[in-house]
């Protein structure tokens, strides 16, 4: 199992001993997953933080007209999950999806808890994931309110291009709040100017 680039994510908000970091990899799971895995479905108890090794995730629901909507992608390097489920412990409502082949570490909600009691500096690193991830979360809802799908997609652009190429246009589009068809294009037009 490779946890380098996990203790790296993790040391950049906490300083572990050589102790404290085997006891943290020995709570985490190795899952390979092929594309197209569903890792967790809407209505089912999320019970694992997922960090992504290598490939590429996405988090989404579907509503009542069997639409898709893209909350959140993660690739190498990110923490993804269905925040309301693991905290609550209630039945979920979004789906987790492998888009690219990939290797996750897997921390369960019980081992989580266990890491809070023998290492408390665990707290802290989750409680500035969990802060992060609110942030992210309301600067993404102020952007649908005020930008356009042009600047939207722009900045999807900027911030994950790694993502722009590998993942499929209609799940870019279902992130930006656009149909696909409106989504091909604005982007045949932005590329005409």
């Amino acid at each position: 199992m490779n946890t380098n680039l996990l203790l790296k994510n993790i040391a950049k908000h906490i300083d572990l001993t050589t102790e404290e970091q085997e006891l943290f990899i020995s709570m985490i799971t190795v899952q390979s997953c092929k594309s197209r895995t569903i890792l967790l479905h809407a209505t089912e108890i999320c019970k694992h933080s997922y960090f992504v090794n290598s490939g590429i995730l996405r988090s989404f629901t579907i509503n009542d007209n069997i639409v898709e909507h893209v909350l959140n992608f993660a690739c190498e390097g990110y923490w993804i999950g269905d925040m309301y489920s693991l905290l609550s412990q209630k039945p979920g409502n979004l789906f987790i999806e492998v888009i690219e082949e990939a290797e996750l570490l897997l921390l369960s909600k019980e081992n989580q808890e266990i890491l809070y009691e023998k290492i408390p500096k665990f707290e802290r690193f989750f409680r500035i994931l969990t802060e992060n991830s609110l942030v992210a979360n309301q600067e993404r809802l102020l952007d649908n309110l005020s930008l356009s799908a042009e600047e939207r997609f722009e900045k999807f652009c900027s911030k994950h291009p790694q993502l722009v190429n590998k993942v499929p246009q209609k799940q870019i589009a279902s992130y930006i709040g656009v149909t696909p068809e409106f989504f091909s294009k604005m982007k045949s037009k932005m590329l005409h100017r």
